[in-house]
């Protein structure tokens, strides 16, 4: 079976609320074929067809104008991808790339389409005066009945066969692309940064009989974006009945006062005013020895300034359990608990 990733590009009311409808963030992304092809259906989402005209070898009407009149009527577009199969041939790698299109007109009516595309990529490390990006050679689409997964091809071309599919790790990588589009920049952090690390969690609810079969679910840290001294992590998690899911995270909300409210005099207290769930954990880490998530925000690169937070998973799911604040931007390192339900008396 094909490894399917979904680009939600159609921006219904079921996926978004009503302020995000307006017009869908910008992609332009041309790392992987499925990237591509998912800033393709973008640029007709957000109807600038130049962009999209421009990322085609050979051009795919005789202008951009006539290009953008066969989508007069195509308010929206939702894509479904599979597994690329690739060949190399003469410095150049070509990819096909089963391809599934739902695509919604003004009035609110949709069609499916699905097919193949081929894409080329001449080796970057050969070219010379004139760099050639990643770019699609063809594609031919076909109406098609049923939902995007029935519609989509199993595979394209004459390649092996695609890799065994992870299904869960696709919809997590789906979900990750749609959520934080436009939000998480992984470009300067280097090509692994687009995998997402993952761990499986063995566990039993308070519930559960003694003896039981242990549960299982699944952790996965997407790498968000980065500054010049944190990095932004964000996580999925699977449950024990497969539903997957963003992790929200508790986090305190703090009122520090100082001294003469100078933050660079002396800290006078640290209050808890109220408590907030994050979406992001900053410089984090999941130890799968004690099943605990941890994170450190550095209010500057010092790093004597910072909060640090413990999420332990129990009873099925993140529980915060440590807070930690170092107010005071003295040079020392000096992090005092504001929550501590961790340590033992």
């Amino acid at each position: 079976m094909a490894r399917i990733r979904l680009f939600t590009l159609v921006l219904a009311g079921a996926l978004l609320p009503a302020a995000a409808r307006a017009e869908q963030a910008y992609l332009d992304n041309r790392s992987t074929p499925e990237a591509l092809v998912a800033s393709l259906y973008n640029a007709i989402s957000r109807h600038e067809y130049a962009r999209a005209y421009s990322y085609f070898s050979k051009p795919p009407a005789k202008d951009v104008d006539a290009y953008a009149k066969g989508f007069a009527d195509t308010a929206e577009v939702k894509v479904l991808t599979g597994a690329a199969g690739s060949d190399g041939a003469a410095g150049s790698t070509y990819y096909n790339l089963p391809v599934a299109i739902e695509a919604v007109d003004s009035k609110g009516n949709s069609k499916v389409y699905a097919g193949c595309y081929t894409l080329r990529l001449a080796d970057p490390q050969i070219q010379a005066d004139k760099y050639d990006p990643l770019h699609i050679e063809k594609g031919s689409l076909k109406p098609a009945k049923g939902n995007l997964e029935e519609a989509l091809p199993k595979e394209c071309g004459d390649g092996p066969p695609p890799p065994a599919k992870d299904a869960m790790l696709d919809k997590a990588k789906s979900l990750f692309t749609t959520d934080y589009v436009g939000i998480c920049d992984t470009s300067a952090m280097g090509p692994d940064a687009t995998e997402p690390q993952s761990w499986e969690i063995s566990f039993a609810l308070a519930s559960d009989k003694e003896g039981a079969t242990p549960r299982k679910a699944r952790l996965f840290q997407f790498a968000c974006s980065s500054a010049a001294y944190n990095q932004s992590d964000v996580y999925y998690f699977v449950n024990d009945e497969g539903e997957l899911r963003n992790l929200q995270f508790a986090a305190p909300e703090l009122a520090v006062r100082y001294e003469n409210d100078d933050s660079n005099g002396k800290v006078e207290s640290v209050q808890i005013i109220g408590y907030t769930a994050e979406d992001q954990l900053m410089n984090s880490s999941y130890d799968p020895e004690t099943q605990t998530i941890s994170s450190t925000n550095k209010w500057r690169g010092a790093g004597d300034a910072a909060s640090s937070g413990a999420w332990m998973f129990r009873n099925g799911t993140f529980t915060l359990v440590k807070y930690d604040v170092d107010a005071s931007f003295d040079g020392e390192v000096d992090p005092k608990p504001v929550i501590d339900y961790q340590t033992g008396p």
